[in-house]
């Protein structure tokens, strides 16, 4: 299917306009004529994002290293109601996205609000839907307020890969639990005398899909060689997200990071610490990290394993006028969708987008602020291309024309996933916030949220900014 693609995505007529930008990246254009327009609410209580944070994002294995996921989660929860200046008694609900799951704290939800000092009567539960688990947490609780069992809601993801649960082999595994049944010296003796050496060989957690057994990397090789993304795109790509990311950092603008002063490190953690501006020649010299020898993607154009937290309120307008709470977004529409997850397994964003436009009623050229989820730079090619390509809209999406590809110019200007770092289930919050400040500094009304995830789903948001919000 992959050739499929290649072979017929050149032959489509009208190939992309293409223009150089600063950072060397090619541009892929749309109109730029807009018409002001406005989107129903559809759950007639006007939900809002009223503000959000996270920890600074680091690369798993520095300094979080000696916490525990419910550690960093913790900081998040604390790091809201201290912002926002709500009462921690007045959260009605808690629900708090994670991927790759501590044991000892399963329903890390609930642990890190008590580590956080909120109510007991607090109700909490865990999501995960891979990169998109905090998206699902906002909108689990988007749900809940609009049937009316809750008012004032905290939803958040954290990510550890700093410390990820190893295991015995499946017939250690058997064995152990064969041992804790036996009752005398004679059968316990008989299970050990049937150890053998590869019974000691651990399993480790992998980013790979269980269905195909391929790793994420592999997939958004071979989706980079069918759309023809090249290795200088997606170089040129991850450049200008290092490049966009350290800009913004510089220029004030993440301002839902909060200061962390993690225990057992000497200094307070005020930044994330993935963002690594190089040159085009450096990036260059990477060999190819999945598909070897020629494979076109690298280190340097992927997303890195990382550790981080976020955490959101939302509740209705109303109740945020209530409280005199000045909201950052309204939470306008969203989707799901989900693909073949060998072939199109990173397309999320190239199929939510035209399901979530239609469903708020807009365009491409309606939307001021785009934050898609970075994972490889080659996906993110890879979706702008499907998105521009009447073949592909007819072919896989039972779609008459394109949707059309995201202008540039509006596209993850404060850097994405690549630079700032992935903490899988902390990532969806993350996005949404971009969104909704981004909106207020560049003057916008709309904001598209998008993001794949692995099993061949993805998630797309609308956002609206709010009359009375502000970027701090």
């Amino acid at each position: 299917m992959a050739s499929l693609m290649a072979k017929n995505l050149i032959k489509t007529p009208g190939p992309i306009k293409l223009a150089l930008q600063q950072t060397g990246i090619r541009s892929f254009s749309v109109g730029t004529e807009r018409k002001a327009k406005t989107v129903s609410d559809k759950t007639g209580k006007n939900i809002v994002l009223v503000d959000g944070v996270r920890t600074p994002f680091l690369m798993s294995g520095t300094d979080y290293s000696k916490l525990m996921p419910h550690d960093l989660a913790r900081q998040a929860l604390i790091g809201i109601a201290r912002k926002t200046g709500i009462s921690k008694d007045l959260i009605d609900y808690i629900i708090y996205g994670t991927v790759i799951q501590e044991v000892k704290t399963s329903n890390i939800a609930r642990e890190a609000a008590l580590a956080a000092g909120y109510s007991d009567k607090i109700p909490a539960h865990t999501v995960t839907l891979a990169c998109i688990s905090s998206n699902v947490a906002i909108t689990t609780g988007i749900g809940y307020i609009t049937a009316g069992v809750f008012d004032v809601i905290l939803a958040g993801g954290v990510e550890f890969m700093s410390d990820v649960p190893i295991r015995h082999n499946r017939q250690m595994r058997s064995l152990m639990l064969r041992a804790n049944k036996a009752k005398t010296p004679m059968q316990k003796l008989q299970l050990l005398s049937q150890l053998r050496p590869s019974h000691f060989i651990p399993e480790l957690p992998a980013v790979a899909e269980f269905s195909s057994g391929e790793t994420m990397g592999h997939s958004a090789d071979r989706l980079a060689a069918s759309f023809g993304a090249s290795r200088k795109e997606q170089d040129d790509y991850a450049l200008r997200s290092h490049t966009l990311a350290k800009q913004a950092y510089e220029n004030g603008y993440f301002t839902d990071m909060l200061p962390f002063k993690a225990p057992g490190v000497d200094k307070t953690i005020e930044k994330d610490n993935g963002i690594r501006v190089a040159t085009s020649e450096q990036l260059a010299k990477l060999k190819p990290a999945f598909i070897k020898p020629h494979g076109t993607v690298t280190a340097a154009n992927s997303s890195f394993l990382t550790d981080g937290a976020s955490a959101a309120l939302i509740m209705t307008e109303a109740k945020a006028k209530q409280l005199g709470l000045k909201p950052k977004a309204y939470l306008r529409d969203f989707t799901y969708v989900s693909q073949d997850p060998i072939d199109q397994l990173l397309l999320g964003p190239a199929y939510g987008t035209p399901i979530v436009l239609e469903k708020a009623g807009l365009t491409t050229k309606d939307i001021d602020v785009w934050e898609f989820h970075e994972a490889f730079a080659g996906q993110i090619i890879a979706n702008m291309k499907a998105m521009d390509s009447d073949w592909f809209a007819q072919k896989y999406m039972n779609r008459k024309t394109k949707v059309g590809a995201p202008d540039l110019n509006k596209f993850n200007n404060w850097g994405g996933s690549l630079s700032i770092g992935h903490p899988f289930a902390a990532t969806g919050v993350r996005l949404a916030m971009h969104t909704a400040n981004r909106l207020v500094r560049e003057d916008g009304k709309f904001g598209l949220v998008a993001a794949c995830a692995a099993g061949g789903q993805g998630v797309a948001m609308i956002l609206e900014r709010h009359p009375d919000a502000d970027a701090n």
